[in-house]
């Protein structure tokens, strides 16, 4: 366990800080950060490099870097409340609205690739972003090198299994998503997220989109055995409901089994739910337990329908720490 120096863990006659890590994608992991930077200063978002569309798609493509959207979005988040960090956060995820060649690009995404172009590093150039932000807690790519996510789908009509590659394609596959792997399927993991998982007393995983953002971490060989391995007690932060494509008619317990079915050494401490996400608790309940885990049941959904509220989120993060 470590504390950042001169943050509020490193007083004299105040608790240590937790060291957290969190890993996932897009908007469900920026919402676990915005919660988790609430709690602790020694903070570490370890996030997915499978994204192929967009502003991302486009840079990953021409430069053949890492997708910087996911790592943007996370560093954002982790941009405080103060003036200095609001502009900042604002400034990341502005995006050009032109006729010409920048349309749709965002300016934290080519920041990004402006200093890994400079830096030859693309963990140098994040924490080099990271210093520019004030960014409370340090984002890190899952894997060194982009890489690609394909599903096994069954179709509806006609009812058949078909192969998609893409994580666009994979969000918005329209079927069922059996399972998911990547190309290649023996990337390198970062050996600082590695370090970080390691070290950790807290692994969230979650919420997010489940097959392109959550699983995806899973299936890096390293990643996988780190997570199996690691001391740390692993939280699984649930979505407030199904995916419009992805898990569409998936229930929570569905979302557990699928963790399982990917990676079965994987031991979880607690499954943290919203209450009114819950189908059939005992269900849920029986597929935690198959994990190692319980299930803490907290309201964390803001009046926005499938969106996670901060403070709620702070909170009941605080609750299942402060429990163990």
């Amino acid at each position: 366990m470590t504390t950042a120096p001169g943050s509020p863990g490193a007083a004299v006659g105040r608790s240590v800080e937790p060291a957290v890590v969190a890993l996932g994608g897009g908007h469900g992991l920026a919402a676990s950060l915005t919660a988790l930077r609430q709690l602790t200063t020694d903070l570490t978002a370890v996030v997915t490099v499978a994204d192929n569309g967009g502003s991302s798609g486009r840079l990953r493509e021409e430069f053949g870097v890492l997708p910087p959207g996911d790592l943007r979005m996370a560093l954002a988040a982790l941009c405080g409340d103060d003036r200095w960090g609001r502009t900042w956060a604002r400034v990341l995820q502005h995006r050009f609205d032109s006729e010409g060649d920048m349309a749709g690009h965002s300016m934290g995404n080519l920041l990004i690739v402006t200093l890994w172009e400079l830096l030859h590093d693309h963990v140098d150039g994040l924490d080099w972003v990271a210093g520019l932000l004030g960014a409370r807690g340090r984002v890190l790519p899952m894997a060194l090198s982009p890489l690609d996510i394909t599903a096994e789908v069954r179709t509806r009509e006609p009812a058949e299994v078909v192969t998609v590659r893409g994580q666009v394609a994979v969000a918005t596959a329209p079927g069922e998503v059996l399972s998911v792997s990547l190309v290649p399927d023996d990337a390198a993991a970062c050996p600082e997220a590695l370090t970080a998982i390691r070290e950790a007393d807290w692994v969230v995983l979650g919420p997010g989109s489940w097959f392109s953002s959550v699983v995806p971490h899973l299936l890096v060989p390293e990643l996988c055995e780190a997570l199996c391995s690691t001391r740390a007690r692993v939280v699984v932060a649930t979505n407030l409901e199904p995916h419009a494509d992805e898990t569409q008619g998936y229930d929570l317990a569905d979302h557990v089994d699928v963790l399982a079915r990917h990676a079965p050494e994987l031991r979880v401490h607690t499954v943290l739910v919203d209450p009114g996400a819950v189908r059939d608790r005992d269900r849920l309940d029986r597929a935690a337990a198959a994990l190692g885990a319980r299930v803490a049941a907290h309201d964390v959904a803001s009046d926005t329908p499938g969106v996670h509220d901060a403070r709620k989120l702070a909170a009941a993060y605080a609750a299942v720490f402060e429990a163990n």
